[in-house]
């Protein structure tokens, strides 16, 4: 697990094995079998070298994120350890695995702030989307400052602090990000579901809450 709180700006590129990450200084020593948020992927140390590592990536994480494309280009990348028990939880719980991709659709430089439009390549995951939700863009525990086109598209403040201090000062426009939905709201949506073959004393619920229903539960 890990809090979305960037704790340095790193490279990654293309190994043999996988790929190397470098930049590790401000969160050394790391060991083998450490889990390190790269740009918000879950990648598990299999070799250290000195303030890098080495990982191995599954082919479900190249097709699902964009860590292939940066590790050909010698990219930038955030960097996060993994959460401690000892450690406060400043962002939101994020899991390390990416749900989709997203592309920047618009950069605006406001006075205090910085406002970034993100549209999702996959509809599906546009339900997860609120106002003042939270949401990992490459890593960093983001708040959704407003949703468009139910959910498919969304937008983000950045404090000038997150700008300066993690990848996003390098976005473009049209360039992928990694996103993953916040946790709650994936686990809200599972215990809602009724399974109508289950065992389940509460399977002929349903699943609408209607003024009816509120009657029944005694809500008048």
């Amino acid at each position: 697990m890990f809090t979305g709180l960037i704790q340095s700006i790193g490279t990654i590129k293309k190994n043999n094995e996988g790929v190397l990450v470098d930049g590790c200084s401000a969160f050394s020593p790391i060991k083998l079998g450490d889990s390190v948020s790269v740009d918000g992927v879950c990648l598990t140390v299999s070799e250290v070298i000195n303030h890098s590592f080495i990982a191995n990536i599954s082919e479900e994480t190249l097709k699902r994120t964009n860590l292939g494309g940066k590790a050909y280009k010698n990219s930038f990348v955030n960097l996060e350890p993994a959460l401690r028990f000892s450690d406060r939880l400043g962002g939101h719980i994020v899991s390390g695995h990416i749900d989709g991709m997203g592309e920047i659709v618009s950069i605006e430089n406001l006075r205090n702030s910085w406002n970034l439009k993100v549209s999702w390549d996959d509809s599906y995951f546009c339900k997860y989307m609120c106002d003042k939700a939270s949401i990992s863009l490459n890593g960093i525990s983001l708040t959704i400052a407003e949703i468009y086109d139910d959910g498919c598209r969304f937008s983000v403040a950045v404090i000038p602090h997150t700008w300066s201090n993690t990848c996003l000062q390098f976005l473009k426009i049209g360039e992928k990000v990694n996103l993953e939905v916040d946790l709650m709201a994936k686990y809200a949506e599972k215990l809602l579901k009724v399974d109508k073959n289950a065992n389940d004393p509460f399977a002929e619920q349903s699943q609408v809450i209607s003024s009816q229903w509120l009657d029944e539960q005694g809500w008048n």
